[in-house]
């Protein structure tokens, strides 16, 4: 009898541990909606114009690129000058948090040179700089865009 009354106790107490395992439904649905919002905030990117090309850009996971965008909320335009006959470079307002190394650039590379200027590159060069992302064109298209005089870049979000 006391056996019994012992088993019964077990069941009902394994059952009450064992359902405050599980998940209720109002969970699941929280948990649902809390990753397609993730997945909108993810499907918002920075977006480079060139003059009135829009180029795909692999961007680079690092403060600046994050400051950049921030900037971009608001659409950043930057005005870019030719200089020796490899790059575009353009000041983009304001200072931003930069990590310098020493780099060799190849075609496509996007840098911040001193903290405030914007470079992109048609050509190679050997300098201290904050990688900011590739354009991913090939270097003919890359000099068609920006070989023929002074561009606009546009950066915003989309």
């Amino acid at each position: 009898m006391i056996r019994t009354i012992h088993l019964i106790i077990l069941v009902v107490l394994s059952c009450t541990v064992l359902s405050g395992c599980g998940t209720t439904v109002k969970e699941v649905e929280t948990i649902t909606e809390y990753e397609n919002v993730t997945e909108q905030e993810d499907e918002i990117i920075m977006v480079m114009t060139i003059n009135d090309t829009k180029v795909d850009v692999t961007w680079e996971n690092n403060a600046s690129v994050a400051e950049l965008k921030e900037l971009a909320e608001d659409e950043l335009t930057i005005s870019m000058s030719m200089y020796g006959g490899f790059e575009q470079v353009g000041p983009i307002g304001k200072s931003i948090t930069r990590d310098d190394k020493q780099t060799t650039t190849s075609s496509g590379d996007i840098v911040l040179y001193s903290g405030n200027q914007l470079v992109v590159f048609y050509g190679s060069n050997s300098w201290a700089y904050t990688r900011l992302g590739k354009i991913n064109l090939n270097e003919k298209e890359l000099k068609n865009l920006l070989s023929n005089g002074d561009v606009t870049i546009t950066l915003s979000m989309e």
